[in-house]
């Protein structure tokens, strides 16, 4: 038991240490949780805010890790990539990174839901209907907020298509989020976005539209501001 008391002693040492410059995970993209070999559940997250984000952290000097699921584009070259596949992957990638992180930024969207039998081979059409069972998936944004210690902090994005606001506080709530980022479904595969950047007390402290790489620059900004002091 003496061995936990000492590892996170050390992990706040290498955190504190690294304030002026922290380390910062960012999960990217989407998930994808097959149903057989060749068909999955998935989303249209593009990863672009991902990478927005991880070039506007690292003009920072910040020092940047990305878990990210399958994406067509390109990262920056100065970050850490590493690249997943299903929910469970990422969640495994980014706990694992989380523990030198200094915080989390998770604008990846993971499957909700997983089948819970995955087909050996091909489902052979028959012109039939046929039923999938499926099982709620894990929660990356929920066990980062929940296992992160006293130094760390996590900012989770919520897309939400009615009650945007009072949904987006909740999940900051319930994820132990320290702030979250509003967006909507517009922002699938755009390169364009409209946010809001709500705090832990429920206030809105940033409102803007604009192009990913701007919005990249003022989340970063902001939370330098507000949680890298």
């Amino acid at each position: 038991m003496a061995a936990l008391p000492v590892l996170l002693s050390v992990q706040r040492c290498l955190i504190m240490w690294r304030k002026w410059m922290a380390r910062i995970l960012i999960t990217s993209g989407p998930t994808r949780q097959y149903l057989d070999p060749v068909r999955y559940l998935s989303n249209a997250s593009s990863g672009k805010m991902g990478a927005a984000l991880a070039k506007a952290a690292i003009e920072r000097k910040h020092e940047v890790v990305i878990v990210s699921g399958p994406v067509g584009i390109d990262y920056p070259a100065g970050a850490k990539i590493i690249n997943v596949v299903s929910t469970n992957d990422m969640l495994t990638a980014a706990v694992e990174e989380f523990k030198t992180c200094d915080g989390v930024i998770a604008a990846a969207a993971p499957c909700d839901y997983r089948a819970v039998t995955v087909e050996t081979h091909k489902i052979k059409k028959t012109g039939a209907a046929i039923t999938v069972e499926f099982e709620q998936a894990d929660d990356v944004l929920a066990t980062l907020g929940n296992t992160k210690i006293k130094e760390q902090w996590s900012v989770g994005f919520a897309l939400e298509t009615q009650n945007g606001q009072s949904r987006a506080f909740a999940k900051l709530k319930q994820k132990r989020c320290d702030l979250i980022i509003l967006n909507n479904a517009s922002a699938i595969e755009a390169d364009v976005s409209s946010i809001q950047m709500i705090d832990a007390a429920g206030s809105v402290i940033m409102d803007v539209s604009g192009s990913k790489s701007d919005l990249g620059v003022r989340i970063i900004d902001k939370i330098g501001a507000k949680l890298l002091q």
